[in-house]
């Protein structure tokens, strides 16, 4: 500290009473979390938020351990990346196009889940261990979850998703358990495939990737021709 929203708002030049949050060691749950703290955005309705994520693995790439294979794992799908979206309430659409609007938000724990993703910090820098078991319980959990979230929904694939790509297992599990079409999944799948985990950042580039596909191919909406989705934020909170 002094920390790095105190050199985004210099860079930047703002104003010195910008008022500033900041989100450490969240990991992967991050880029959703941010979001679900922008919304607060309501209550000041002539306000915006500016949503920075920012991820460098350098501190958590270790060698390969016979003791821990996780370790290489996460430095295989890992990987540094950075994003900004802007968030604001009562758009005036006669100067500004909104993209995304966001709806409700939640937050929830898995049962029993605190030893699937642990993250240490120690001299040799932040070391994370995963466990096998971490897609299947994502998987098993999410049904239950998204039924109370968003009540009975006959058909998931009404739905587009912008799901965090923790790896290809979770995203396989999360559409194996909710019985998606193949494509519902596309984005997050790309930008696994072409930048990795980036962890917070993930769901915005996710996010951007859509918007982007969904203005190529003629899209009715920025989601996929979709008036509803839904975000997936998973990590170590």
């Amino acid at each position: 500290m002094p920390g790095a929203d105190h050199q985004l708002i210099k860079l930047l030049g703002l104003q010195p009473s910008v008022k500033r949050f900041m989100l450490y060691h969240q990991g992967c749950f991050a880029g959703a979390a941010s979001l679900r703290v922008a919304k607060d955005v309501e209550n000041n309705a002539d306000s915006w938020v500016l949503i920075v994520c920012s991820e460098n693995m350098a501190s958590s790439f270790h060698a390969p351990s016979d003791t821990h294979l996780d370790i290489l794992v996460g430095s295989a799908i890992f990987a540094d990346g950075a994003a900004a979206v802007i968030v604001g309430a009562d758009p005036d659409v006669t100067t500004e196009r909104p993209l995304f609007h966001i709806v409700p938000s939640s937050q929830t724990i898995i049962p029993d889940s605190e030893n699937g993703i642990v993250g240490e910090t120690r001299e040799m820098g932040v070391s994370y261990y995963l466990c096998r078991s971490v897609p299947q319980v994502i998987a098993d959990y999410i049904v239950e979850w998204i039924t109370e979230t968003l009540g009975i929904i006959k058909d998931w694939n009404t739905l587009f998703y912008i799901v965090h790509p923790g790896g290809p297992t979770v995203l396989k599990g999360l559409e194996e358990k909710l019985g998606l079409e193949e494509q519902k999944l596309r984005a997050s799948r790309h930008v696994l495939s072409e930048y990795g985990n980036m962890w917070s950042p993930s769901v915005q580039f996710i996010l951007d990737e859509m918007r982007k596909t969904s203005m190529e191919e003629g899209k009715a909406t920025t989601g996929d021709r979709l008036d509803l989705g839904i975000m997936f934020g998973f990590g170590p909170v």
